[in-house]
């Protein structure tokens, strides 16, 4: 979304849990996400230790891995501007437990080293 200026799309405010992973660690931590736009998100989660421009991606509900950049860093959230856009819709739809057995799976295209699969938490 490097063309995009991402501040001026429609946020919709929620509160749903996600996996984050940032690139060259193997550790996943669980982030509360606060708002989410097509364009990016705001993610909120304890000791993250992550900076600016960062690459990370995220598990979100019904859609899977998402890429995505750290915009900004402030106290315990941070703001996340993805790779690729996704529908917001999608992520705040039910899921079913079908799809549940499916996104929460290791993911496919992240980064050169993917964490052990025992590594990964049922959320």
């Amino acid at each position: 979304m490097d063309t995009l200026d991402t501040r001026k799309l429609k946020r919709d405010s929620l509160f749903l849990l996600a996996m984050m992973r940032v690139e060259g660690r193997d550790l996943l931590h669980r982030v509360k996400v606060r708002n989410l736009s097509e364009g990016g998100m705001m993610a909120e989660g304890d000791n993250l230790r992550i900076a600016r421009g960062q690459l990370v991606s995220i598990e979100l509900r019904n859609t899977g891995w998402v890429e995505g950049t750290i915009a900004w860093v402030e106290g315990n959230r941070c703001g996340v501007s993805f790779v690729d856009p996704v529908d917001p819709a999608r992520v705040k739809a039910p899921a079913s437990d079908a799809d549940n057995e499916k996104t929460l799976t290791q993911p496919s295209r992240i980064f050169a080293s993917q964490p052990p699969s025992g590594r990964l938490h049922r959320i």
